[in-house]
């Protein structure tokens, strides 16, 4: 797409983001209580309580609006956030929030509050009286004493700090500098960190310790810290690139995918610390791009409220703290409102997204990511992820392969190929109901396009498998080692079935779909497993309500056993003959075995 075709599209430049965050914060302006401290966007169902699902509904929509204002953008309803955070923050106001405490969701919330302190105090902060700055003063003094999650939740104090500092209102430096010093020590190199002393490696990276990382660079005054999170966040950029098609999708994986936009955050977090890993016009359009695919999607109810779920709404994806509020953290990707137009990132032309390598492996988070299709198709190989304490936690994590083009799928139940809907992942079972995928990967490594991990569905059965990246397929290969008979069904990607397919092909060792809404094939190399096409439940997959996984199934007897498939999917095709995939000849010596 040249630069003639972007002038004039929406979320082709500042002004459109400007109005795009009007846009979402509109339909939130009728919906404070009366005393102005609570923001009421529906029945609350997030383990934490009412008042702080309501302060998370007022706060978050801050990302967008500090920013916005701080850029200069005009913005009518001020006075709601200001008589709203005088009013949250009092204890004898029937909002009032109540005061955070340890590991209290009210402190990941103080993090917006903070940013909008240190960006604009002259629209929160000044037009306070004094005793209502007292008390928000103490409310914010407090949260920044209490106990923090041992990952990036750790950065949350660190924001409020930087807001105090703004309107000058002293607190705990020492305290932050600490959480500031814990927070590095979850670098892993090459720009990658990890969450917390857990495995997961996701989009908590980017839109999380990098995000906040690089506000505290603009903002900080570490200046010898300010450079090390300006560093890592260059080096992590030519990795994160990876995670995007050239049309802007990024590979849905993991949790709190109901943040959407929020995905491409980092981009814009690069500008506003100055930091150009990329050429501007290249970030520019990383972020424009991810912004302009998503306004295309129904993830807004028919007030115009953002809505639980991914591609449309979906609370069944939803995690345990999804509240109405939650995906308004969807705002943060508006972070560069707060940069003049005459900055570079603004400056510059949008460019069309790099050519890139066909295969990148990124070992720190144990993935590797396959472009299709010219870049119009992203696959993620992962190994080694995996989150128990999750709802969801081995579909967002554990599955063998995330789409750009399919999404992935969770499970509607426990009985039954349907109800488990499982794409991209082998199940095993001892009675034909009752299924279990892999769950927990361990022991992983991945080099040059290969992931290799063990997993354990009972004790008795230990699992050996490799993921091999051979775009457009990939190979999958499982040793086996079973003392019980066990049924197996390893599913492809899951196809959007609502448009009948224009061809199926199932029987001994292949499930073959070609559909208006893309093509997919797995293919049995090691023989013996019969193709079938799987009618998920409805509501499992995160694109498409309604879908049909091509699955292999069969049987093993106690004892060891391989079996190796090989997976494609692509976009609709036109018939001619099926692709043709990997032999079994040509993937046999990139195992290393």
């Amino acid at each position: 797409m040249d630069t003639d075709d972007r002038a004039g599209r929406p979320g082709s430049d500042r002004d459109d983001l400007r109005q795009q965050v009007l846009d979402l914060v509109a339909p939130l302006t009728t919906r404070f209580s009366a005393g102005g401290g609570r923001l009421r966007l529906g029945f609350n169902t997030a383990h934490y309580d009412q008042a702080a699902s309501e302060l998370e509904a007022f706060a978050r929509p801050l990302w967008g609006l500090a920013p916005l204002a701080a850029g200069g953008g005009a913005f009518d309803h001020w006075d709601l956030w200001r008589a709203g955070l005088a009013a949250g923050t009092d204890p004898e106001h029937p909002d009032y929030w109540g005061a955070a405490f340890d590991r209290n969701q009210r402190l990941v919330e103080t993090a917006a509050i903070g940013l909008a302190l240190a960006l604009v105090p002259e629209q929160v902060w000044d037009p306070l009286t004094g005793p209502q700055r007292d008390t928000v003063a103490a409310w914010l003094r407090h949260a920044v004493t209490v106990e923090p999650n041992d990952n990036n939740w750790l950065f949350f104090p660190v924001m409020v700090g930087l807001g105090l500092d703004r309107v000058g209102v002293a607190h705990d430096r020492d305290a932050n500098t600490a959480r500031l010093d814990r927070l590095e020590e979850f670098d892993l190199g090459r720009g990658w960190y990890t969450d917390g002393p857990k495995w997961q490696r996701d989009y908590y990276i980017p839109f999380a310790m990098h995000y906040y990382g690089l506000i505290y660079a603009a903002l900080g005054d570490d200046q010898a810290r300010a450079g090390r999170f300006r560093e890592r966040a260059a080096a992590f950029a030519h990795d994160f690139q990876h995670w995007f098609t050239s049309e802007g999708v990024a590979v849905p994986f993991g949790r709190s995918l109901t943040y959407r936009f929020a995905q491409s955050a980092f981009w814009g977090a690069l500008a506003f610390a100055g930091v150009e890993a990329l050429p501007w016009e290249v970030t520019k359009g990383h972020l424009l791009r991810n912004l302009r695919w998503w306004g295309r999607q129904p993830i807004r109810d028919t007030a115009g409220l953002l809505t639980i779920g991914y591609g449309y709404p979906q609370p069944h994806l939803a995690e345990q703290y999804n509240a109405p509020g939650s995906p308004y953290w969807a705002m943060k990707a508006f972070l560069p409102l707060a940069l003049p137009a005459e900055h570079p990132f603004w400056a510059a032309k949008e460019a069309d997204a790099p050519p890139l390598p066909e295969v990148s492996t990124q070992p720190e988070a144990g993935v590797a990511l396959l472009r299709c299709e010219e870049g119009r198709h992203v696959v993620l190989l992962s190994a080694g992820q995996h989150a128990p304490w999750m709802r969801h936690g081995a579909a967002k994590y554990a599955k063998f392969a995330y789409s750009t083009r399919f999404g992935f799928s969770v499970p509607a139940g426990t009985l039954g190929l349907e109800q488990g809907a499982f794409d991209s992942t082998l199940a095993l079972s001892e009675d034909g109901e009752h299924w279990r995928p892999c769950e927990l990967p361990y022991d992983v490594s991945a080099s040059d396009g290969v992931l290799h991990s063990h997993w354990a569905p009972w004790d008795d059965v230990e699992i050996e498998t490799w993921l091999v990246a051979l775009p457009p397929w990939h190979v999958r290969v499982h040793r086996i080692r079973t003392g019980r008979a066990l049924r197996t069904a390893e599913g492809a990607f899951a196809v959007d079935r609502d448009l009948p397919p224009a061809r199926v092909d199932t029987g001994p060792g292949r499930a073959r779909l070609d559909s208006p809404n893309g093509l997919c094939l797995i293919e049995d190399l090691s023989g013996g497993r019969e193709g079938v096409l799987v009618t998920a439940l409805p509501g499992t997959n995160v694109f498409a309500p309604r879908t049909t996984i091509p699955t292999l199934t069969g049987e093993l007897p106690p004892g060891e056993h391989l079996l190796a498939c090989a997976v494609i999917g692509l976009e609709a095709t036109e018939g001619g003959e099926w692709p043709a995939p990997p032999t079994w000849d040509a993937v046999e010596p990139l195992l290393g075995t």
